[in-house]
């Protein structure tokens, strides 16, 4: 199989760009040639003999629309010229406007646009402008590219149901949600010391990004506020974040350890002993998957991509991401009783053997086979007609 997929990112350690990098791999893996149409993909594909790498240089222009618009263009032009030479292609989302076999979703910007908590009716600025403009345009290109497509891969139920919404058709949606690399992320136990971090206190842990209001640290730290034996560990980017100034005003700083970003997630999994993301709008969160995996009860939101795997057993979902007091309690909750938390930890751990990176590559890589097997059968029947 020769098998096309136009994404900004194949790299491992993004996002996004993690599921891109499983997908090739598995591809390769079963022999198949591998074309990617992207602005970064990881050193070690560049070096592999069955992948080739088209490159569009993008990064010049001073606006991330500006740069995604081009990226669309120069991809469909490329693809108008060379589509012919590929037995499957695979886009996300709006990235080009060329159609496809297989577009996946891993963000559905016209349900972000609806959403209260979308940057534009936080900020009246011309920053929530260009946000605003942002989402309207996403919004309208994605739902042209996953109607023309013959296949959409959603990452979540959530994400299924958000599809739909725009009008594709249920019977063309696959779910596969994300993975999680069961080696990286595993339980156990590393120095708290490390991250100068206390000893003797519940360590709660949120990830995410924290200049903006989407990963809702904010409703946790008013959480947080409810609950005095329980510290938090914070790890995001602080550069222009309220929320250092916030845990000041609430009088719990000195129970909130802002750590900055991280890339040794796995490592500060294993010196907590919770996880809370109650996130107001998320496909489906990788560090979710990641923090079960390390054997960490979680607390999240059905706003949140994912939860779903979440079973009363291993964890909270609260219906209302922003509801403090329900999210309080299920803090203050895990705070009180350490075998609950251990109880909860594994339970969480056992779930996500099912939902490893390489049973989610080959869910894509599957469905690309068949694809092919179909394009084959459906060939001989065109070359009757043409004769």
């Amino acid at each position: 199989m020769k098998l096309c997929i136009v994404t900004p990112s194949v790299v491992k350690g993004d996002g996004q760009g993690r599921a891109n990098y499983e997908i090739v791999w598995e591809s390769l893996r079963r022999g198949h040639d591998v074309t990617l149409l992207s602005r970064r993909i990881d050193p070690e594909l560049q070096q592999h003999p069955k992948v080739k790498w088209v490159f569009f240089a993008v990064e010049g222009l001073p606006l991330q629309l500006l740069r995604e618009i081009s990226f669309a263009w120069q991809s469909a032009a490329w693809l108008q010229q060379h589509r012919h030479e590929f037995d499957v292609l695979q886009v996300y989302g709006a990235v080009t406007p060329f159609p496809a076999d297989v577009n996946t979703s891993q963000f559905v910007h016209s349900a972000w646009l609806r959403s209260p908590y979308h940057i534009s009716r936080q900020r009246r600025d011309l920053y929530g402008a260009y946000q605003w403009l942002y989402s309207v345009l996403n919004a309208r290109w994605e739902k042209q590219a996953f109607r023309q497509a013959k296949f959409a891969i959603a990452v979540s139920d959530k994400i299924c149901e958000e599809l739909v919404e725009i009008g594709v058709p249920r019977d063309r949606i696959h779910v596969i949600l994300n993975g999680v690399d069961l080696q990286e992320f595993s339980p156990g136990s590393a120095s708290r010391q490390a991250f100068n971090l206390p000893e003797n206190v519940t360590l709660g842990l949120f990830v995410g990004d924290i200049r903006l209001n989407r990963k809702n640290l904010d409703t946790v730290l008013y959480a947080a506020a409810k609950v005095p034996d329980l510290h938090l560990v914070v790890a995001g980017d602080t550069t222009r974040s309220p929320y250092p100034k916030m845990a000041a005003e609430l009088g719990i700083q000195d129970r909130v350890h802002f750590l900055g970003f991280r890339r040794d997630i796995a490592a500060l999994m294993q010196a907590v002993d919770l996880f809370v993301f109650p996130s107001r709008y998320e496909a489906c969160t990788l560090v979710l998957l990641e923090a079960m995996a390390s054997g960490l009860p979680v607390i999240t939101a059905v706003s949140a991509g994912g939860s779903e795997i979440v079973t009363p057993e291993c964890g909270f979902v609260l219906s209302d991401s922003d509801d403090v007091n329900a999210l309080a309690k299920a803090l203050q909750t895990l705070t009180a009783d350490v075998e609950l938390r251990t109880k909860m930890g594994l339970a969480a751990s056992a779930v996500t053997v099912h939902h490893s990176w390489v049973s989610k590559a080959q869910s894509y890589v599957d469905l690309f086979e068949s694809i092919e097997r179909q394009h084959a059968l459906e060939q001989p029947s065109a070359m009757l007609k043409i004769v």
